[in-house]
């Protein structure tokens, strides 16, 4: 696996550890760089309760691509708007 670009990231590991769990790039990034502002048990305690997107339906996964500017995800399956999502 080719190694990820994280300049700008101020917490690497972490920023690692989220993207091989699925987490977009921009939230890992988000997540990683306040766990290195805030340190990682604050940020823990802070966060939303959104639900997963293999707990979404097809409809609110397109929802959620369209929110994002996305393109091309209208004919998609679930598990291709997820992987869409997830590395956008």
């Amino acid at each position: 696996m080719p190694k990820r670009d994280t300049s700008g990231v101020k917490d690497s590991e972490l920023y690692e550890r989220l993207r091989d769990e699925g987490d977009s790039k921009q939230k890992a990034a988000r997540i990683a760089n306040a766990a290195a502002a805030r340190g990682r048990s604050a940020v823990g305690r802070k966060g939303g309760e959104a639900d997963s997107y293999e707990d979404r339906t097809v409809k609110q996964l397109r929802q959620r691509a369209k929110e994002l500017g996305l393109n091309g995800y209208s004919h998609k399956t679930k598990p291709q708007l997820v992987a869409m999502l997830r590395n956008h």
